[in-house]
């Protein structure tokens, strides 16, 4: 697909020579910065913050988080969900890192191997421990830092994408949009996916500039943060093949963008395998020991149906967010249909494509698509180019509301009445 044309910001970024030299020249640039990402990343921060506040008064009223174990969505305090779960292992990676192995466990009929922390990539605890250490913060203090630092990251690129298909206002409506999400609860909790939509968004960016080292770059460290890296790899890969084929930005960095890409994810892979014994560890730990492998699209189906005849006779079944989850599914064709329109530049739909194909695929737990689908962001575009029309109290009213009932949807809902 053609890119769009770039849209002209309102404040044009600064590259290398475009301010003085000297500490005027940074003040200028960083001030620059502030005034064109700024508006995005406290949109989204404030969004993030209401429907925050909101999910952790539900969790202090019903009290249930004080009858369930800390390692399962329990604790002494409300906060202490947020380490839960996948957050647990996160902490365990941090303070005694890996131990990779396949353990068959006895009696457990086709379910053989026992879980094991191999499963969580490496990137994430690697900077709750960097931090811990650096600002004596304990772990889970460092994690929740990471992923609240992260997410403003991830902010500032999603607008940086959007700006450049639909404009500044629209940029800014899109981060908000990712703030109040379906599976925004997990932006600001113990859990990698800040840091691996961070990555995302400025790794399409880097591409949708040209910026192809940059963007090999970013898609390596992105293969060490979560698997769902390999949609990434794929957009970038096929973005760089086909500005290979226009004749954009010569051969060398797009052939070293693709070269550089997959190395985190198969680094991280790799070594597991070798570390177990066998290379193909990583997949067998995912599918006996997690449940989790492509299935082409098996689970999902029969989750769906379970759903709309009202049963519960599959897999992984929690009724309120599968609920939400089938809305979801039933959503994403009007989505796609709609990024589509926009005729986007390749690497978004390859890397939105591809993240659905995978997640809809997947045998995983089924009320956790809306956190599934964090990643594809570019999904957020068309709606908030509809949304800009809007004045801005009008959008304040709408986005307000959302953040509100995020705190529920997003947050006390997946935490709570599923499994995150």
């Amino acid at each position: 697909m053609n890119a769009t044309p770039a849209v002209t910001a309102d404040v044009p970024e600064l590259h290398n020579g475009g301010a003085p030299a000297g500490p005027n020249g940074w003040r200028e640039r960083s001030r620059r910065l502030v005034l064109r990402y700024g508006p995005a990343v406290w949109c989204y921060a404030v969004l993030k913050l209401v429907g925050f506040a909101v999910f952790m008064r539900l969790l202090e009223f019903s009290g249930d988080y004080l009858e369930k174990p800390a390692r399962f969505g329990g604790g002494d305090h409300p906060w202490d969900v947020l380490a839960s779960w996948d957050g647990w292992w996160y902490q365990q990676v941090a303070q005694f890192g890996y131990h990779p192995q396949l353990v068959p466990i006895t009696g457990a009929g086709d379910f053989t191997i026992d879980q094991n922390s191999a499963a969580f990539f490496p990137l994430y605890p690697g900077l709750m421990r960097l931090v811990s250490d650096c600002t004596g913060l304990g772990l889970y203090g460092a994690g929740m830092l990471v992923s609240v630092l992260a997410s403003l990251f991830a902010a500032a690129g999603i607008f940086a994408v959007a700006e450049r298909v639909g404009g500044a206002r629209a940029g800014v409506i899109a981060a908000g949009l990712w703030a109040v999400c379906p599976g925004s609860g997990a932006e600001w909790a113990v859990y990698s996916d800040s840091t691996f939509v961070a990555l995302a968004a400025w790794s399409c960016y880097c591409v949708m500039t040209r910026r192809w080292i940059a963007a090999g770059t970013i898609t390596l460290v992105a293969g060490l943060n979560r698997p769902t890296s390999a949609a990434l790899i794929a957009a970038v890969g096929i973005a760089a093949l086909l500005d290979l084929y226009r004749r954009e930005s010569g051969v060398l960095r797009p052939v070293a963008a693709m070269l550089m890409a997959p190395l985190g994810l198969l680094g991280y892979v790799g070594w597991v395998g070798w570390r177990m014994g066998d290379l193909g560890g990583y997949f067998k730990l995912q599918r006996e020991a997690w449940l989790h492998f492509f299935d082409w699209g098996q689970h999902t189906w029969n989750a769906m149906r379970g759903v709309l005849l009202g049963r519960q006779d599959y897999l992984f079944a929690f009724p309120i967010s599968d609920q939400l989850a089938a809305l979801i599914v039933m959503a994403l064709p009007v989505l796609i249909v709609l990024l589509l329109r926009l005729r986007p530049p390749a690497v978004l739909v390859v890397y939105t494509l591809v993240t659905i194909a995978t997640v809809l695929g997947s045998q995983q737990i089924f009320g956790n698509i809306s956190r599934y689908l964090l990643p594809a962001f570019p999904l957020f575009i068309p709606l908030a180019l509809a949304l800009r029309r809007l004045s801005w109290p009008v959008l304040a009213t709408v986005l307000g509301t959302t953040a509100i009932a995020s705190g529920w949807f997003a947050g006390y809902v997946i935490f709570e009445l599923g499994i995150p």
